[in-house]
């Protein structure tokens, strides 16, 4: 099931979170963090289970842009669809909120291409989206990918 994240959820979030940032698949964020944004993010509770299995966020940047991020899902769920559908799930909210544009930061490209995200130059971006690029093990040799999406283009 997806839904809106709790703030129970907020150290299952963390969790997966840590677990994902260890390999560099997303950026680290601390429990405090999450807690400050729990309203961002869409959870995966498997039925019958106590512990979230995904999550995902949908921040917003500007009027006319929102940013995916933090997408994880533990790896007993991957393939089943759960990325996807949470992912969905942010872009019906940004549907909803107004908002023409969603971009994503990825080192897996391929996953948002197939939801009809387009590669963009990074330079592309307004400088406000980078603000927690200096947060990152990685910042200043970025190795992630720009996409992004005008909402109302796709048919998913």
């Amino acid at each position: 099931m997806i839904r809106k994240a709790r703030l129970k959820d907020a150290r299952d979030i963390h969790r997966l979170i840590v677990h994902f940032s260890k390999t560099g698949q997303v950026l680290p964020r601390p429990l405090a963090e999450i807690y400050e944004n729990i309203r961002e993010f869409f959870v995966f509770a498997p039925e019958g289970k106590d512990l979230i299995a995904g999550a995902c966020a949908l921040h917003i940047c500007w009027e006319d842009l929102a940013e995916i991020r933090s997408l994880v899902v533990s790896e007993e769920y991957q393939g089943e669809g759960v990325g996807v559908n949470l992912v969905k799930a942010c872009l019906e909210e940004a549907r909803d909120l107004g908002v023409p544009k969603v971009f994503v930061l990825t080192n897996a490209p391929d996953f948002f291409r197939k939801l009809h995200f387009k590669d963009i130059e990074k330079t592309e971006l307004p400088h406000k989206v980078w603000a927690d690029c200096v947060k990152c093990p990685k910042f200043p040799e970025c190795d992630e990918e720009a996409l992004i999406l005008e909402l109302g283009q796709e048919e998913f």
